[in-house]
This record gives structure tokens, sequence and C-alpha cells, in this order.
């Protein structure tokens, strides 16, 4: 995986680019997590603050810049319309691994958009000597957990009150993908 953050990867499917994001893709992502169905099952709720929003960004672009981290938007490639995101991240080289995320715009929800971006993301991973990836759900989230599934991912327990949301711990479960 190269640091040089101009030569990040630019993914295409038949339907979707997935371009690395850029500090300009902010409004787009804020759309995204000022929904609170989208933000469903996410360590944090939605978010209505542009500003934090934009410094989530910039923080992911630095992490794409010092070679930890991938993330890309997703395009529809018909008309360019945002889909949503996926990722690479806690990108450990020693051990070749990462962790995959995905969050898509509602209107993009049950049209096979996460199932092509991260078949592409996974294939990216594996040319690029990823040899384990992993993916964490929060408990309840029978779609991202059926998507992970049908990628190939497998269960690998359960975190028990993981995280700390709205006051509350949640149940996460953790999968697992050897490559």
């Amino acid at each position: 995986m190269n640091s040089d953050a101009s030569r990040l990867p630019i993914l295409e499917t038949e339907r979707i680019r997935l371009t690395p994001l850029t500090i300009e893709d902010s409004p787009q992502i804020f759309r995204l997590m000022r929904d609170a169905e989208v933000m469903a099952f996410w360590d944090v709720p939605e978010m209505d603050d542009p500003d934090l929003i934009g410094r989530i960004v910039e923080g992911q672009v630095e992490e794409m810049a010092t070679g930890r981290a991938v993330y890309w938007g997703l395009r529809g490639l018909s008309d360019s319309q945002f889909l949503g995101t996926c990722d690479l991240s806690e990108i450990d080289r020693r051990h070749h691994r990462a962790e995959v995320g995905f969050m898509l715009d509602r209107d993009a929800w049950g049209q096979g958009y996460a199932l092509e971006a991260m078949q592409a993301v996974i294939a990216y991973a594996a040319a690029s000597g990823l040899r384990r990836l992993l993916a964490r759900t929060h408990l309840g989230n029978r779609r991202s957990d059926n998507l992970l599934e049908k990628l190939g991912f497998a269960e690998e327990g359960m975190l028990r009150g993981h995280v700390l949301r709205d006051g509350e711990r949640r149940d996460c479960r953790l999968f697992g993908l050897l490559l």
C-alpha cells in the first residue's frame, strides 16, 4: 500500500467508481451522517454539524497520506451521483491485515452497490498484500451482517458492551475474512 496520497487507488466496477475521499466530499458525507437511519448502527449518532464532518474528513485524508487507511467515495458511473463511502482502515502492514467499513445513502440501499464496492475493495486489499480483513457490526444490523456473509466473512465472536452510545453499551459482532 502506497502512502503517496497522489497515487491512491481509483477502483471501478460495472456501475460505480470508488475515488479516494477529499475534503471537497465533506458536504456529501454530511448528508449521510446527519441521517438518523443511516447512522442507526454506527458508534456515534447522527451529526448536524457540517464543520465537525469537515474535520472528520480532514482526518481521514491525513490518514490516507500516511498510508494508515484508504477511504473511498462511491459514485455512480452513469451519473456521478454520490452513493456512500467504504474504506480500508487500521492498516497493519506487519500482520498484513486491515479493517473494512461501508456507509450508503439510504436511497442506495438494496441495490447491490455495497456488495459491488466491497468486492472491489477486497480485491484491492488482496492485490496489495493484505491477508486478513476484519469488520465489526452493531448487534441487530442484519443488512450489514448479511452483506459480510455474502462476501465470505465469517463471524468470529461477540464484543460485549463494545460501544457506548447514547448512554447505553452496545454489543458488536466481529467478522473476519482470510485472503
